[in-house]
């Protein structure tokens, strides 16, 4: 009965240790660094990172349930497709990024171009996570839950595998957008903007190797 306890609690702690890690990955940082340096105030960053976990955790419990009920199976072009979508998310992202303006207040940001208002809205980084809860590892995540015995326990899992993304993308959010603000403040305050292009011109070229990459997998 012990083991069978701390087997859970070990089963439990992984889902929220993995989906802290799994907020780290190389095309979830950059889909949200994209956003976030286009309006890097401290607040609405950490929102961004709030509303792109919950989109996350959305998609992969939503499907993951239907997979453990028994009325979902993942067709094997399935994880490609979603890659390629999230390829090709990482280039629009890019491209709207290097059309950045300047945001200073509230008042300058509700006159700023219609991409760039789509760029800075939490609702777009929902839309964003929503996109990302069937690429990349989370497809192996959803995959697993096959080896966890107890329905129960991997509904559970896979509970506390999105409060760990949505908390570790707040918290990447938060490490982008502190310095970006200070940088502002105490350089210059297009520097933000300038980091900004960077970002969407990195985010493009990550989205067409990120594209070609899935398709030559074997």
């Amino acid at each position: 009965m012990h083991d069978a306890i701390l087997a859970a609690k070990s089963t439990l702690l992984l889902g929220l240790v993995l989906g802290m890690r799994h907020a780290t990955d190389p095309d979830h940082v950059l889909a949200i660094s994209t956003i976030v340096s286009r309006d890097p105030r401290v607040r609405r960053a950490v929102r961004t990172g709030m509303f792109w976990g919950l989109g996350h955790t959305l998609t992969v419990i939503g499907v993951g349930a239907a997979m453990l009920m028994g009325r979902l199976t993942v067709p094997p072009g399935a994880v490609l497709a979603m890659d390629l979508l999230v390829a090709l998310m990482l280039v629009v992202l890019g491209a709207v990024g290097l059309r950045a303006r300047p945001v200073t207040h509230a008042a300058e940001h509700a006159k700023l171009p219609a991409g760039a208002r789509l760029l800075a809205s939490p609702l777009r980084a929902f839309a964003v996570g929503i996109v990302h809860g069937l690429a990349g590892s989370a497809a192996v995540t959803l995959l697993a839950l096959t080896t966890i015995g107890d329905r129960g326990r991997a509904l559970a899992y896979l509970a506390l595998f999105g409060v760990g993304t949505v908390a570790g993308m707040m918290l990447i959010t938060l490490a982008i957008a502190v310095p970006l603000t200070f940088a502002a403040e105490r350089m210059s305050q297009r520097m933000p903007l300038w980091i900004a292009r960077a970002s969407g011109a990195l985010s493009i070229a990550a989205g067409l190797t990120f594209a070609v990459r899935s398709l030559l997998a074997p």
